[in-house]
């Protein structure tokens, strides 16, 4: 078996079940799986990404606010960062089968963000199941997909705009998250709070990731890396990143001190 196309294979993939069962397969033979490097594969049929018919997705600026401090509104939540996880699948898995000529760790590296993205998304499914809901039953937004499809044909605008922009706001984001569920203080709120904390450490491996391949771009293609980082965040029209920041996750992730300031003292 081939990683590449076996990772297109689980993209495409409609299911959320489906998907998950093809990326634990992936991973429990991954060290007898082929790696063709080379490959430029174009899909054959299906649509990229795959994904069920729900939940019914909206602009994010239409998402209602969400509660921790009844069921629905909990449930709401974690249904937020459940499909949050269930893009992250795709854009691993796109990852790995869109982009050739990388070195080999690369695409190794990208299964693994891959299967951890899809533990997440099934710790966090089943808690939504024992609140009384299903992935689906409330609209969710796009935008972290879209970002892959701005960057579809740029390896390194993918690198820099999807685990080091989109991904790394989920480090800023998790801890303010926990606070408003330790908030609540019910015994599914510490549950979500729980799972946050494992979503968070694995985040930060995430955006390491990105962090070291865009920066080994950077060097192939002799660009600084802060300067290209804002050409092509303006470029691709990425978000502006707004604090609070969590500067030591950051710092874990592999941002520099120079990244880091630019960040907090950026034009508000």
């Amino acid at each position: 078996m081939e990683l590449r196309h076996c990772a297109l294979q689980a993209l495409q993939a409609k299911a959320a079940l489906t998907k998950v069962k093809l990326v634990g397969e992936l991973w429990a033979m991954r060290e007898g799986l082929q790696i063709d490097t080379r490959a430029h594969i174009s899909p054959q049929m299906g649509t990229i990404p795959g994904r069920p018919d729900l939940p019914e997705l909206i602009n994010a600026r239409n998402m209602p606010k969400r509660s921790p401090f009844n069921n629905e509104g909990l449930a709401a939540l974690v249904h937020a960062v459940c499909h949050i996880e269930f893009n992250a699948i795709n854009l691993a898995l796109d990852a790995i089968w869109r982009y050739a000529n990388m070195p080999q760790p690369y695409y190794e590296d990208w299964l693994r963000v891959a299967y951890e993205e899809s533990t997440h998304f099934e710790l966090l499914r089943e808690l939504l199941e024992s609140l009384g809901f299903f992935y689906g039953d409330f609209k969710a937004h796009d935008g972290l997909w879209d970002m892959c499809t701005k960057t579809g044909d740029s390896i390194i605008a993918r690198m820099a705009l999807v685990p080091r922009t989109l991904e790394a706001r989920g480090l800023d984001a998790t801890p303010v998250i926990q606070k408003k569920l330790q908030a609540a203080g019910t015994e599914q709120a510490n549950a979500a709070t729980k799972i946050l904390d494992i979503i968070l450490r694995d985040e930060v491996g995430h955006v390491a990731i990105g962090n070291y391949w865009y920066n080994w771009l950077c060097s192939k293609q002799s660009v600084d890396p802060l300067t290209h980082y804002n050409e092509l965040a303006l470029k691709h029209n990425a978000p502006k990143l707004r604090p609070p920041f969590n500067l030591e996750a950051r710092r874990k992730a592999g941002f520099t001190d120079k990244e880091l300031e630019t960040l907090q003292h950026q034009d508000t």
